[in-house]
């Protein structure tokens, strides 16, 4: 019971190297990328695509032809068109989040029971996780909305407040008051998203294991989980906080090694963007459905290179949860670290 997050570093990365290194294969870290990204443990920073639709814009400097244009003409059935496109994005977006969250609930089983066996299988793991995972959707999915509706609570009542009583009315005696009322609301936001960033690391990292291995629901997989962290609080405690501290190391580092799959992406989509303004494009219904089937391919792509590089840190953080559950988990222990067995006679 004394072993601390400290503790559990090394033994994590021995088993990372023991995992990818000592016989390097390439199919494994194929495979582990697709299911690091599916299960969300993919650790690279995000990539700033925001200046790429500057293209085509040109303003004339003043005094040159400054003749102000004539308000343009607004065809109805073209802001129809566009209408429908966004309406569909949006209702296929939030489609695409549900299916997304099922499926990461079951990846999430497959890459615990990859680290765990050292060997990712990802059609056996479907097999076998499917159901365990129905079960951590179930608690993902009410935690997903609960989330949702505290947070439109949180802000949307001191909001609805203020607007009553005149706070936001613009007077300046309500400025001091409105200041100290959004910087509560600030403060207490961003607590309550820590909170709900730690619930979210203890569940990927500690239900997932006890409910794989005790084959329970999320409600007693919660309560045998709490029944462990009432015991020493303070070690979990610890273990958040080192685990905040490696994850920005992991983000820092392997962002660097991502920037040349970065630029292998980029680059090609800034020739094609490039090569579009040239020839004279417009946007209309069609072109805009192609920039985002464009779009959405090239991030994909960027995305598993990405997590192809960052392999070693997708079976070092389950390797670290694992260690430091196994010390106080013997059900997780017995499997992680296996007696061998006596030698024949």
């Amino acid at each position: 019971m004394s072993v601390s997050a400290v503790d559990c570093v090394q033994p994590a990365l021995q088993h990372t190297r023991q995992q990818l290194f000592s016989r390097f294969r390439l199919g494994q870290w194929s495979r582990l990328a697709l299911v690091a990204i599916l299960a969300g443990e993919v650790h690279v920073g995000g990539c700033n695509f925001g200046k790429l639709g500057q293209f085509a814009s040109h303003r004339p400097k003043l005094g040159e032809n400054s003749v102000a244009p004539p308000f343009p003409h607004i065809d109805p059935a073209r802001i129809a068109q566009f209408a429908g496109l966004i309406a569909a994005i949006l209702i296929l977006a939030v489609i695409l989040f549900f299916v997304f969250l099922y499926i990461n609930s079951v990846f999430r089983f497959i890459l615990f029971d990859s680290v765990l066996r050292r060997k990712c299988s990802i059609g056996e793991g479907w097999q076998r996780w499917h159901k365990a995972g129905r079960r951590y959707f179930l608690w993902q999915l009410v935690f997903v909305i609960s989330t949702w509706m505290f947070f439109a609570m949180l802000i949307g009542v001191p909001m609805m407040l203020m607007g009553v009583t005149g706070l936001i009315n613009g007077s300046p005696r309500h400025l001091a008051g409105m200041a100290a009322g959004f910087i509560l609301l600030i403060g207490a936001a961003l607590i309550c998203g820590l909170g709900v960033i730690a619930i979210q690391v203890l569940a990927k990292d500690f239900l997932v294991p006890i409910m794989a291995l005790e084959d329970l629901d999320f409600a007693d997989g919660w309560s045998r989980l709490i029944g462990l962290m009432r015991v020493e609080p303070g070690k979990y405690a610890g273990y958040l906080l080192l685990k905040l501290v490696l994850i920005i190391v992991a983000w820092i580092l392997f962002s660097i090694v991502a920037i040349i799959p970065a630029l292998i992406v980029i680059i090609p989509s800034v020739i094609v963007v490039g090569a579009g303004v040239a020839a004279g494009l417009t946007w209309n219904v069609t072109t805009v459905s192609l920039a985002v089937i464009f779009g959405t391919i090239a991030l994909l792509l960027l995305l598993y290179l990405a997590s192809l590089v960052s392999t070693p840190a997708t079976v070092f953080f389950p390797a670290y949860a694992m260690y430091f559950l196994a010390a106080r988990y013997p059900n997780l222990s017995a499997l992680l670290n296996p007696v061998p067995a006596p030698p024949a006679p």
